[in-house]
């Protein structure tokens, strides 16, 4: 997170401290119109402090292609800006688009390595800065309406891209990014000095401290660690002379937000892989809301659940499109502000508001951005290295709930071979025409799509059988037909018969 976010967010919550308390108040989802205003503030700035991780997503994308400081100043104040937006019509519920939970929106790591792969492909035909933001821009803008159009069946698509799917394509996001994260530590992407022990010595510093805080017993120096490492790292080579504030004279005061400010521009190729990744964190927003349903003590399933996911869906979707009209990268919702309302134990949407309010004024004033943009690469490194790290484990742990069975150890050991071996070895298809050689250039696109074939080609043998379709005699005949010959006796099968035909004995 960054400095100037972590200032803000302390500042609020030592006027909490010093105003007043907060009140005698039900905490929860429902009895949160009581709640006294310094208090929602306070409990606002406590998940501003996990608001903009995203933010160091949108360094890690835009700077490979802008050079001048103004344009990553301006990216990260309309990152912060639509944030509040977005935190804003989730926590509202306009119409039918927003869950109407304290469901906090962010810049997406999912989308970072085909962003990367998209912008590359733009800048190999030779394409202005502002050409490439117009067209990356554009792009996210057009697929998020792939989210929009998914939101409406994703109980049906659900069926398709199934937990195995989805646990391969994040373990893939992951993976690829974890080469980024090891580049910034190592000192930046064209560093000459790429490697120098004073560059691994302060990435390693932000990473061991990392490490050391969560062994803290205290669950808010676990919660902040990335804050205190992010920032003790900042202030070390600050003071070894590696900061540089001389631009900051030069930022504006205030940032006005411009719809599509470098244009609009659109391109197929580019398009397609992240097409894919819009399919795929609707899934990921399920998963959080359905969580964040469980620790605010609302229904997690039935038709209000069901119209929380489809809307919540929906609102990530067009927050997503208005993100990319005001020059920004595809929006989320955040899983880790589910842990900050289980620590506090406010689930009052009410909250939400206030978060809102803080990021939109945050996103005003272009020096957010530009203390970012100071930061050097080995803290951020220090950091997004574990951050890409938990992005593979959530992979690995949604596949490890699934089954490893047979089957699915095929569909993940196949994808992840496609896309680690591409990512690795990417002369595999140079002798393949452009337009397949870009789409399947991405990690993430050939694993995704590997997954996705695979899966429904492939029978599951382990399907689930539902309550209505169960016929006992059915599953008598074919127990019988598949065991072994020289196993079961007459009396064997007798045990069988009893135990298939018992309705507790169903298998689950």
């Amino acid at each position: 997170m960054s400095s100037a976010t972590a200032i803000c967010s302390s500042a609020a919550l030592a006027i909490c401290v010093f105003i007043g308390d907060h009140g005698e108040t039900a905490r929860g989802f429902d009895g949160d119109v009581e709640r006294q205003q310094v208090g929602l503030l306070g409990d606002g700035a406590d998940h501003v402090e996990h608001a903009d991780d995203g933010l160091h997503v949108l360094l890690q994308a835009v700077e490979r292609y802008a050079a001048t400081a103004d344009v990553l100043d301006q990216r990260v104040s309309m990152a912060l800006f639509v944030s509040g937006l977005g935190t804003f019509v989730q926590a509202k519920r306009i119409g039918p688009i927003g869950s109407g939970l304290l469901c906090l929106q962010g810049t997406s790591f999912g989308f970072l390595s085909v962003i990367l792969s998209a912008g590359f492909i733009i800048k190999g035909r030779g394409a202005s800065e502002e050409e490439i933001l117009a067209t990356l821009f554009g792009i996210c803008f057009c697929a998020a309406f792939v989210e929009i159009a998914f939101s409406q069946f994703i109980n049906k698509l659900r069926k398709v891209i199934t937990p195995v799917v989805t646990g391969t394509i994040i373990c893939l996001m992951g993976l690829s990014l974890i080469k980024v994260g090891m580049t910034d530590l190592a000192g930046g992407y064209g560093a000459p000095d790429l490697g120098a022990l004073h560059h691994l010595a302060l990435g390693g510093l932000v990473l061991g401290t990392i490490v050391l805080l969560n062994r803290a017993s205290s669950q808010v120096l676990r919660l902040s660690a990335v804050i205190i490492g992010l920032t003790l790292g900042f202030a070390v080579a600050w003071f070894t002379g590696r900061v540089d504030f001389a631009n900051m004279a030069e930022v504006p005061l205030i940032s006005v937000p411009q719809p599509f400010k470098y244009g609009f521009g659109f391109d197929w190729i580019a398009f397609v892989p992240i097409a894919v990744i819009f399919l795929i964190t609707p899934l990921e927003t399920a998963g959080d809301l359905t969580a964040n349903s469980i620790i605010s003590k609302q229904p997690v399933k039935g038709p209000v659940y069901m119209r929380r996911i489809k809307s919540g869906v929906l609102a990530d979707g067009c927050n997503s499109a208005v993100a990319a009209m005001f020059n920004s990268l595809p929006m989320t919702t955040f899983s880790q502000n589910n842990g900050v309302i289980q620590l506090t134990g406010v689930a009052s949407r009410h909250v939400g508001f206030y978060i809102a309010g803080i990021l939109v004024l945050l996103g005003l004033f272009p020096v957010v951005g530009a203390v970012l943009q100071m930061m050097p690469k080995p803290v951020l490194g220090g950091a997004t290295l574990i951050m890409f790290g938990t992005v593979a484990v959530a992979g690995i742990k949604i596949l490890s709930e699934t089954g490893l069975h047979r089957r699915n150890v095929l569909i993940v050991a196949i994808s992840l071979g496609l896309g680690l071996g591409v990512a690795g070895v990417p002369d595999v298809l140079s002798h393949m025409p452009d337009v397949l050689k870009n789409i399947f250039g991405s990690p993430i696109t050939i694993g995704a799509f590997s997954a996705i074939v695979l899966n429904i080609f492939l029978p599951d043998e382990n399907h689930e059988v539902e309550e209505d379709d169960y016929d006992p005699e059915a599953h008598l005949h074919t127990v019988l037909q598949n065991r072994p010959d020289d196993v079961a006796s007459d009396d064997d099968s007798l045990k069988t018969l009893s135990r298939d035909l018992d309705p507790a004995a169903r298998p689950s």
